[in-house]
């Protein structure tokens, strides 16, 4: 690795954005000692499916309060009316093991991981084609409802303005050019 001490690999975007779809395919595609997967923690309720300790660490708010209380989360936001955050101790450890660590996070979580582990990480900006795609899968996953779902849409405007604060933007069209080509980002750097 070209990092001594591992490599966080923040991957963000609005929602509906793909993070989520994207990740699960490069850990399928590129299965390594090396490559993991940060799970987060949120408040947000179980979609259907959905496996805690798999898909997210589920909590309820005091439980996620008192993580932050005790200084156990890197990086916590709250978003869409629920809190998110990474939990601190894996990442520690597989720093130090020298791995690349896989994170999806919102955009704000993203600029305070960077703040904090500037030299240790790469950011990339999953950036829809265009708008009617996002809210086409949006809709498609029929996770949320309809107040829901405007708030997630009411805030996709202002992450993608902020892509320029990522160190790559990927246009996620297609899902395979999309996994490649944050393969050969994570290769650059590890």
């Amino acid at each position: 690795m070209k990092n001594q001490k591992g490599l966080l690999v923040i991957i963000s975007s609005p929602s509906g954005g793909g993070k989520t779809t994207v990740i699960k395919k490069l850990l399928k595609d590129y299965s390594s000692d090396k490559l993991v997967y940060s799970i987060s923690m949120t408040t947000r309720p179980k979609r259907p499916g959905e496996i805690n300790g798999i898909d997210y660490w589920f909590v309820d708010e005091k439980t996620f309060l008192q993580n932050i209380e005790n200084g156990n989360l890197l990086e916590h936001e709250q978003v869409h009316n629920h809190y998110y955050g990474t939990p601190k101790a894996p990442i520690e450890n597989w720093l130090k093991e020298k791995k690349a660590i896989l994170l999806d996070i919102d955009v704000k979580g993203a600029g305070s991981i960077k703040a904090k582990f500037r030299d240790d990480c790469v950011s990339i900006f999953l950036k829809p084609p265009d708008l009617s795609v996002l809210i086409e899968r949006l809709k498609k996953r029929s996770t949320e409802s309809e107040k829901e779902l405007e708030t997630r849409l009411s805030r996709v405007k202002t992450e993608i303005e902020s892509a320029n604060q990522f160190d790559y933007i990927v246009v996620n069209d297609e899902l395979h050019r999309t996994v490649k080509k944050i393969q050969e980002i994570i290769f650059k750097h590890i």
